[in-house]
């Protein structure tokens, strides 16, 4: 069922295409455990230490080569105390640091200057299993990591009819911590299924307030319709809960079952236009607010 996005004006001028990050206004910032830190807060544990590391890389050209602008764009951040090094907030123009082992962060965002370190988005397609090899030779994940070198992870997992946004990476850290309860990191899920007559008024409420399931309750922190036609309807569905075929699991509760389920947003990260079975290198943008979220 495709929805009218012209909103039914004739002549009108094609959507403009969403772009695959929408940076939030505030980072939510947590630390190793989890909880919400303040944006002033300092972001590692125990004792300061010196930022300054002779023979390092100056700080503004580090910024620079993140993609932060210009030399004097990257001094204007230092001189505004919106760079942290090690969780201190160096305003000094000169200092040098070591982007290997120092931790560097720009208005809360982490900066990730390890190239060593990969992380993808993958768009899914249906009928995949979310592993690396399957013994019943199904299609797998592994043919859309094979062009890199890295030997990379699935993040989570999406069920084999279950298509969109999977994140790929070879950096354990992150992807344990996306994955582990505590962090509560938001998804969204565009759910498709027959409404005859359209779907009951009740339904969105139900899933906003909770539901019943074999394994105890669960419950949408947002859900809206967003198309209906008679026949079918579509409703977004954002959650922070992991647990195996929630989604599915919440509509069945209600006498729904889903004819298709697309995953588009974890966290900052939007699935956008990325077509079906393609990958693209998270941004060092994304990247930084995904890590924030989680503490990193």
């Amino acid at each position: 069922m495709a929805a009218d996005r012209s909103g039914g004006r004739s002549g009108s001028r094609p959507p403009r295409r969403r772009s695959a990050f929408t940076p939030p206004r505030t980072v939510r910032l947590r630390d190793g455990e989890g909880r919400r830190v303040a944006h002033d807060a300092a972001v590692t544990s125990g004792d300061a230490a010196e930022p300054h590391r002779e023979g390092g890389e100056r700080l503004q050209k580090v910024l620079a080569r993140a993609g932060f602008g210009s030399r004097r764009a990257c001094e204007a951040l230092i001189s505004g105390g919106r760079v942290r090094v090690d969780g201190e907030i160096v305003q000094e123009q000169g200092v040098r640091v070591d982007p290997i082992v120092q931790v560097i962060h720009v208005d809360g965002r982490r900066l990730q200057l390890d190239d060593s370190k990969l992380t993808l988005v993958l768009n899914k397609p249906r009928a995949v299993v979310s592993a690396m090899s399957d013994p019943e030779g199904r299609r797998d994940l592994s043919e859309f990591t094979a062009a890199h070198s890295q030997r990379l992870y699935h993040v989570g997992r999406l069920d084999f009819e279950t298509e969109g946004l999977l994140l790929l990476t070879n950096d354990g850290e992150l992807a344990h911590r996306l994955t582990h309860p505590s962090f509560e990191v938001e998804k969204t899920y565009v759910c498709r299924f027959d409404a005859p007559g359209g779907p009951p008024r009740g339904l969105v409420k139900a899933l906003r307030e909770g539901v019943e399931l074999d394994d105890g309750p669960a419950r949408a922190d947002r859900a809206r319709v967003l198309a209906q036609d008679g026949r079918e309807a579509v409703v977004e569905v954002t959650l922070h809960e992991g647990r195996n075929r929630i989604v599915r699991r919440m509509f069945a509760s209600q006498g729904f079952e889903l004819t298709a389920l697309m995953r588009t947003r974890i966290g900052p990260v939007l699935l956008g236009e990325l077509p079906s079975g393609a990958t693209r290198e998270l941004t060092g943008r994304e990247l930084g607010t995904l890590m924030a979220e989680v503490g990193l």
